[in-house]
């Protein structure tokens, strides 16, 4: 009697194992397919994103960025706004010194003036929200860094993107000076991230890699929230809009994406001394004239 009734216990025990053995299988095997399905989204999310990010060319790269930001190597130390930066192969950098990480104005407004052979477009810059951008395109202004350069690559609709990207010297998308700027009032958690009139920094894809590069958001664009706002056009966006009406030129024209189809050339950019003081902006001692 006592055998059979442990024959059952056994029996049973066996029973209930292999019915834990099963569900643990079952398990094991959701949490594969749910990891599967979730790295297949991520790829499709940062595929679509590729190519179509503003992005200024750093190096090697081959225009693409990513969707999340690593920290660069290049980032500027806590408390500082710029880092000295090197050229890598293929980059284009023009050196005019750097502004002093001391005395960034960090209040007020300050207007950024572009004067374009397809007319003026007025941009109202925030000190008090961007200061270190703010401060460094003050300061490249009074270097003359952007005259006589032209505005290198346009997006539009059948891109995803509607930017229109100037600031480098080279007009290449590879140039910049010989520093770069720590990132500042990133729109993250907004919608669109970045609105028709938005005017921010483009970068390499990494943190704390812009510089002079910035683009001009002449419609609605949901970018990643990486590139740092500095400010908002209030005159001129429907100059920019007709720009990007003529399209684009270029291999990847048909994706909307290339150099403007009518050629953009900025003949000066400056900057007005903040609305709350008229200090100028600030230089290191070793900057080149």
């Amino acid at each position: 009697m006592a055998s059979s009734r442990n024959r059952q216990r056994a029996l049973a025990r066996a029973k209930l194992e292999r019915q834990m053995a099963r569900r643990a299988a079952a398990a094991r095997k959701r949490r594969q397919v749910l990891a599967i399905v979730g790295i297949a989204a991520a790829v499709i999310v940062v595929g679509g994103l590729t190519g179509v990010v503003v992005w200024a060319k750093s190096g090697k790269d081959n225009g693409s960025a990513k969707a999340k930001a690593k920290p660069s190597a290049t980032a500027a130390a806590a408390g500082s706004c710029y880092t000295k930066a090197t050229a890598k192969s293929g980059q284009k950098l023009k050196d005019v010194g750097m502004p002093s990480n001391s005395d960034v104005p960090k209040t007020g407004t300050q207007t950024m003036t572009i004067k374009t052979n397809r007319g003026e477009i007025d941009v109202k810059l925030d000190t008090a929200k961007a200061p270190c951008n703010v401060n460094s395109f003050a300061y490249l202004a009074s270097k003359k860094f952007f005259d006589n350069t032209t505005c290198h690559r346009l997006t539009t609709k059948a891109s995803g993107l509607e930017v229109l990207q100037c600031g480098d010297p080279s007009g290449t998308g590879s140039g910049g000076p010989t520093y770069t700027v720590k990132d500042e009032n990133l729109p993250t958690g907004k919608k669109p991230t970045y609105p028709a009139g938005t005017v921010a920094v483009a970068n390499t894809g990494q943190a704390g890699s812009g510089s002079s590069q910035f683009f001009i958001v002449y419609g609605d664009s949901d970018l990643p929230a990486s590139y740092s706002v500095i400010g908002t056009v209030s005159k001129g966006l429907d100059k920019v809009q007709a720009i990007a009406n003529k399209g684009v030129t270029g291999a990847n024209a048909s994706k909307g994406d290339g150099a403007p189809k009518e050629k953009v050339k900025i003949s000066s950019l400056r900057v007005s001394a903040p609305a709350t003081s008229s200090p100028t902006p600030s230089t290191s001692a070793s900057n080149k004239s």
